[in-house]
């Protein structure tokens, strides 16, 4: 007699268990890759800022991973294929009781496949993060390490030429102070003129405006001239006639 061949849904199944197992191992060196790159980066860039240690080629690692990623793409298309095969399946099923087993492990394997897609993106997206901030901080510190190399002669005389500016821009600012402060000084002065200029101008108006004023205003002044001529009189003549008495 023939051996018995097993059921398709039997075989499906041991396929796919397969290939869950090969997936989970691939996910665990995977996300054990990208941790370690992680590391190391981080370890180099704390070595690189302490000695200026230049960091190393990570190209080895970054070969393992494309060929990791693309391992892990192929088994995971590899297994949707598997799953579909057991929907398939699972549909043509005639018994009802079988078919709704049948659903139940389809549904178990689709969500495991599901977690290990979520679960590989995620690692992806992480290491392509990683990869990416690094090769930006390294470009960083090349601009630096050659301007610092192509500058490093000129660093003094370029650190003189900033004092020297900034002096001079000081310089500027006081003259530019000191403008300010006499143009206030002129335009008060001017202010002032010009009040003293109006009170003048008042004052001839008034003058012109009552002329009775202004003559009552000189004979009060000849009146005060005359009245001191007259009171300095008299005091001489007085000193005069008490020396003569005092020496006779």
């Amino acid at each position: 007699l023939l051996p018995r061949s097993p059921p398709p849904r039997a075989d499906l199944r041991k396929q796919a268990r397969q290939l869950e197992n090969e997936l989970d191992l691939k996910l665990v060196s995977f996300s054990k890759l990208c941790t370690s790159y992680s590391s190391t980066r981080d370890g180099r860039r704390d070595r690189y800022s302490s000695d200026t240690t230049p960091l190393l080629n990570g190209s080895s690692q970054d070969r393992m991973f494309e060929t990791m990623a693309v391992e892990i793409e192929q088994l995971l298309g590899k297994l949707t294929g598997i799953n579909d095969k057991m929907a398939e399946y699972t549909n043509s099923a005639g018994v009802p009781s079988l078919n709704a087993a049948l659903m139940h492990t389809l549904q178990r394997h689709r969500d495991i496949l599901q977690d290990y897609t979520h679960e590989f993106h995620k690692t992806k997206a992480n290491f392509l993060a990683v990869r990416e901030r690094e090769n930006l901080l390294g470009s960083v510190r090349k601009d630096i390490e050659s301007y610092k190399s192509g500058s490093g002669v000129n660093n003094r005389r370029t650190e003189l030429f900033l004092k020297e500016h900034e002096h001079l821009r000081n310089s500027d600012r006081l003259i530019e102070e000191t403008i300010s402060i006499a143009m206030a000084t002129k335009e008060n002065m001017t202010s002032q003129r010009g009040m003293l200029k109006s009170i003048q101008s008042k004052m001839n108006t008034l003058a012109n405006r009552f002329p009775a004023v202004n003559s009552l205003i000189q004979r009060i002044n000849l009146r005060k001239r005359r009245d001191s001529l007259i009171l300095g009189g008299i005091i001489g003549i007085c000193t005069i006639l008490l020396l003569l008495y005092a020496f006779h």
